[in-house]
C-alpha cells in the first residue's frame, strides 16, 4: 500500500488519489524520459510538446492540440480564440472546480451559471434557454467527475443560437458519449493533466484540442505572445506553454491511459456491488456514456458525519465540492445564475468522494467498502 501517514498522527491514510503512486508505476520509463529532456539542451516548445500535441489530439479525436501551462489556461485560451471577450457571456455550471469560472473571467467576459441534473451532476441542458442571451457566445459543459454530458441537447441547442461550444474536460481524459470521445464534440475540448488527473503530468499542463484550424492557430499564437515570427507578435497573446519536460511525461503515460479508466471502471463496479442497497445515492449509470471514474462520488444527507468517521479509519475521502462557485466569498453576489441553482447547492451539501485511482488495491478498496457499510449500518437502524 502506498499510504501518506497524516501530520501529527499515527494513522496512515488511504488517499482519495495518488499521484506518486502512478510515478512509481510508471517510474523507469518517466525517469528515462525527463532524462531524455534534459540532456537534449531544448526545454520549452521542442519536439516532446509537437509529438504529445498530435498524440494527444489523435487519441481524443480531433485534428489539432495545444499544449499549456494548465487546465485553467486551456479554457481561457479556447475562449480567447473563439474572440470571446469584455461584454460577452459564457453559460457554465456553479458546480465546478473554481478553473471553469476564473478563465472565463480571464478572458473578459461574464460567467453565467445554470444548475446541474441531479443524477449526473453535470449541466442540465432544459436550464439553457433559460440562460441565453444577445450577448452569450458560448456554453462551457463541464464534464465532471469523468462522467459526460448528455451533449445531444446542448450541442443543437448552441447550433441554433450560434454560439460556441467548449467542452471542459479536466476530469474526463477518455470519457466517451454515444461512444464518441468527449473533448471532440464541441468547437474547443479542454483538458488540465494536474497530477491527480486520469492522465497527469509531475506538474502543471494542459492542452486544448479542435478539428477547426483557424481556431488552431489563433491559440497557437496567443500562447506565445501572439508570435507567428519570434518576437513579432501578430495579434495579443501571453504566455502558457506546455514545457518539454511535462510533455514528455505525458508521453510515457498516455499509452496506458485506457487501461488505468478500465481499472477506475473496475474499481467503481466494486464499490457499486457493495454499496448498493445500504441508504447512499451512487453514480449514475447510463447506456449512453462510458464515464472513466476521475472520482467516485457517492451522496447522502449525513455526508460530514461519514467523511469524518472514514477520517478516524484512515481514509481521506474529499469534498468535490463543498462550496459552490456562487457561494464562495470571492464570487458570491456578483455572478448572474439563471434561477437559484438548487440541485447545485443540495449536491455541495451531500457529495462525497471516495478513494480511485489506477493503483488503489485490493486490501485497501475493502477496507473503504467495510468502513462505509459499518457506518450506514450504524445509522440506518
Amino acid at each position: 500500500m502506498d499510504c501518506l501517514r497524516a501530520p501529527g498522527s499515527s494513522v496512515e491514510m488511504i488517499l482519495c488519489s495518488n499521484p506518486r503512486a502512478q510515478y512509481l508505476a510508471h517510474q523507469t520509463d518517466i525517469d528515462a524520459a525527463v532524462s531524455r529532456v534534459l540532456n537534449s539542451g531544448w526545454y520549452i516548445l521542442g519536439e516532446e510538446v509537437r509529438a504529445f500535441e498530435a498524440e494527444f489530439a489523435s487519441y481524443v479525436g480531433a485534428a489539432h492540440g495545444v499544449g499549456v501551462s494548465s487546465g485553467t489556461d486551456a479554457l481561457h485560451l479556447a475562449l480567447r480564440a473563439c474572440g470571446i471577450g469584455e461584454g460577452d457571456e459564457v453559460i457554465t455550471v456553479s458546480h465546478t472546480a473554481v478553473a471553469t469560472v476564473s478563465a472565463i473571467e480571464l478572458a473578459g467576459a461574464t460567467p453565467v451559471l445554470v444548475d446541474i441534473e441531479p443524477g449526473s451532476y453535470t449541466l442540465d441542458s432544459t436550464k439553457l434557454e433559460a440562460a441565453i442571451t444577445s450577448r452569450t457566445k458560448a456554453i462551457i459543459p463541464v464534464h465532471i467527475y469523468g462522467q459526460p454530458v448528455t451533449l445531444e441537447p446542448v450541442l443543437e441547442i448552441a447550433r441554433r443560437h450560434k454560439i460556441r461550444t467548449i467542452e471542459d474536460c479536466a476530469q474526463a481524459h477518455g470519457a466517451k458519449y454515444k461512444g464518441q470521445t468527449v473533448g471532440s464534440f464541441g468547437d474547443i475540448g479542454c483538458f488540465s493533466f494536474y497530477p491527480t488527473k486520469n492522465l497527469g503530468a509531475i506538474g502543471d499542463g494542459g492542452i486544448l484540442v479542435t478539428s477547426d484550424p483557424e481556431l488552431a492557430e489563433r491559440a497557437y499564437l496567443i500562447r506565445q505572445y501572439g508570435w507567428a515570427d519570434r518576437y513579432v507578435s501578430s495579434i495579443a497573446g501571453l504566455n502558457s506553454r506546455l514545457d518539454e519536460l511535462q510533455a514528455a511525461v505525458l508521453r510515457v503515460k498516455l499509452p496506458h491511459l485506457d487501461a488505468d479508466n478500465a481499472t477506475r471502471t473496475r474499481l467503481a463496479n466494486q464499490y457499486d456491488e457493495a454499496l448498493t442497497g445500504i441508504g447512499l445515492t451512487l453514480p449514475r449509470r447510463s447506456p449512453e456514456t462510458a464515464p472513466v471514474y476521475h472520482l467516485y462520488v457517492i451522496r447522502l444527507t449525513r455526508r460530514d458525519d461519514l467523511r469524518s468517521f472514514l477520517k478516524s479509519k484512515g481514509i481521506g475521502a474529499l469534498v468535490h465540492y463543498p462550496v459552490p462557485i456562487h457561494l464562495q466569498p470571492a464570487y458570491k453576489g456578483r455572478l448572474r445564475a439563471s434561477d437559484n441553482l438548487p440541485e447545485t447547492e443540495r449536491a455541495a451539501r451531500e457529495v462525497l468522494s471516495l478513494p480511485i485511482y489506477p493503483e488503489l488495491d485490493e486490501t485497501e478498496l475493502q477496507k473503504v467498502i467495510i468502513e462505509v457499510q459499518a457506518f450506514q449500518g450504524a445509522h440506518n437502524d
